[in-house]
């Protein structure tokens, strides 16, 4: 990447939406402008788990302001991530699709764990490379984020699903402070941190760090009271809860240094900290300059290189996991793209054309490892596999991308809850389908004379042009493919078979 290449990271977070720019600058990224608006998502989901209309539409306001700071950013410069709310909300693709059109490009809703990783990237890319084993601690609206690793690598990562939005509507949803409130709240987050005490002992790590906005403000608040800027302690934590306690309530409270926004939540993400420095021992955390932002940031420079790009390491996990017969995995990843290329490019796809080869790249890596399970129906359990994999690097739309490509690469078509008029998956899909039947003896075929065009008016359709002699030759491969003919006879994109 140049010298001077403007990147973005857009963060859709359950209490605030940020938007950072960035300039790359010899292997780092200095900051050149930072947006942040409260938009407070978090706390509007009904009992059926749905975004109400009206949270909607500020986080859509919000994102039209935010679209005006990046344009002429290209596609690949630019990604925006959405954590626990969009996690959650049922009617997410609602919001989603809206989000879009109004930003141009798509935002990739991330795992629990897929969220940790990049807010460990934010921190540790914004401090001083050392040895020291390090805990990084994020508060976030629904969220918190547990990290142990070491210098850039992270080794544990879990994310549980309470935040400060969450604690702050479930023990003080009228503002009040009462110690019985207090009280209730700590052994609510204990219960649930729980879970990770086996895996985050007192002992496993040389300093913590805490980042974000819920432990930002804290730290600022102790700081403004006589604290060391920069640290939070156990003390200054039981400071500020006996004069939240003193205050009683949300609409007296004032503090130096803390905003009208934070005000809310901010007793939730006080007693989440409290729980996490009781219950892993902590006496003090810095205050860490990164975060999850920055870490999109960071991840946005490795994605453009295949050899640092977290997602193909973690295909060849998945293959080593499920053990895939990779001979055979790469036959079809070499037929498929031999096929796809053959494609004249679409106007407006030509850039990205990179990008979806990728995909299909691993979409035929992976379109056996449902055999691991079964091979009645492997394709089933395979789709199954990626849409509920861990799979570091990867954001859920992408998952569910791949599953299905995997869930559609054989059988019948209507299956899939896909728009085949959609003419960089459809292509792809027919692609890999047919490497397939290529490959189905286990060999590399025979692929001379065999030509894959493409119609997109007046409607999106497929030809594959097959020599006499080649028929004549591979005659079982031959009646395979009168069969796909015929499965995709029953969808709106038809495909011929031409022998010549």
């Amino acid at each position: 990447m140049r010298n001077g290449t403007r990147l973005a990271a857009l963060d859709l977070g359950s209490n605030s939406f940020r938007l950072e720019i960035g300039k790359y600058e010899h292997g780092q990224i200095q900051r050149v402008e930072y947006l942040k608006e409260t938009v407070r998502q978090g706390n509007r989901l009904d009992d059926n788990n749905n975004l109400s209309l009206e949270a909607m539409q500020r986080g859509w306001d919000c994102l039209a302001r935010f679209s005006e700071r990046l344009a002429g950013f290209r596609r690949e410069q630019i990604r925006a991530v959405a954590t626990q709310t969009l996690r959650e909300a049922n009617n997410r693709d609602v919001f989603l699709s809206k989000a879009h059109q109004i930003l141009g490009f798509p935002i990739d809703v991330i795992a629990g764990r897929e969220e940790a990783r990049l807010i460990y990237q934010g921190v540790a890319n914004l401090l001083p490379r050392s040895a020291d084993r390090r805990l990084v601690v994020d508060i976030g609206g629904r969220s918190t984020e547990l990290i142990l690793g070491k210098n850039l690598e992270p080794q544990q990562l879990e994310s549980f699903q309470f935040g400060s939005v969450t604690w702050s509507m479930r023990f003080f949803p009228d503002g009040k402070y009462t110690p019985s409130a207090f009280k209730q709240a700590n052994i609510a987050a204990k219960a649930v941190l729980d879970e990770g005490l086996e895996i985050y002992r007192p002992g496993r790590w040389d300093v913590a760090y805490g980042s974000s906005g819920t432990i930002g403000a804290i730290g600022e608040i102790l700081a403004a009271n006589g604290g060391e800027p920069g640290i939070v302690t156990l003390e200054g934590l039981d400071w500020l809860k006996q004069k939240l306690l003193k205050v009683r309530n949300v609409n007296s409270l004032e503090l130096e240094t803390l905003k009208e926004e934070r005000k809310p939540v901010l007793a939730g993400g006080l007693t989440v900290l409290l729980a996490i420095f009781e219950v892993l021992q902590l006496k003090q955390m810095q205050v860490a300059l990164g975060a999850l932002r920055q870490g999109v940031l960071y991840d946005l420079l490795n994605r453009e290189q295949p050899t640092t790009d977290l997602r193909q390491v973690t295909v060849g996990r998945m293959m080593d996991r499920f053990a895939v017969d990779q001979k055979q995995a790469l036959r079809v990843e070499r037929t498929a793209l031999t096929l796809y290329r053959q494609l004249t490019p679409i106007e407006g796809m030509t850039v990205q054309r990179e990008r979806i080869e990728r995909k299909l790249r691993w979409a035929a890596r992976l379109h056996e490892i449902g055999q691991h399970i079964s091979h009645s129906s492997y394709h089933r359990h395979g789709a199954y596999i990626l849409d509920n994999a861990e799979a570091p690097g990867f954001a859920l739309p992408e998952l569910h991308y791949l599953s299905n490509m995997v869930l559609g690469h054989r059988g019948k078509l209507r299956k899939l809850d896909v728009d085949f008029k959609d003419v960089g998956f459809t292509s792809q899909l027919l692609a890999l389908r047919l490497a397939v039947i290529l490959c189905h003896a286990r060999r590399l075929p025979n692929m001379e004379g065999l030509q894959l065009q493409r119609k997109v008016t007046p409607s999106l359709g497929f030809a594959l042009l097959v020599p006499k002699q080649w028929a004549l030759d591979y005659p079982q491969s031959c009646f395979l493919l009168q069969q796909e003919v015929d499965a995709w006879a029953r969808t709106d994109v038809p495909l011929k078979l031409q022998i010549r």
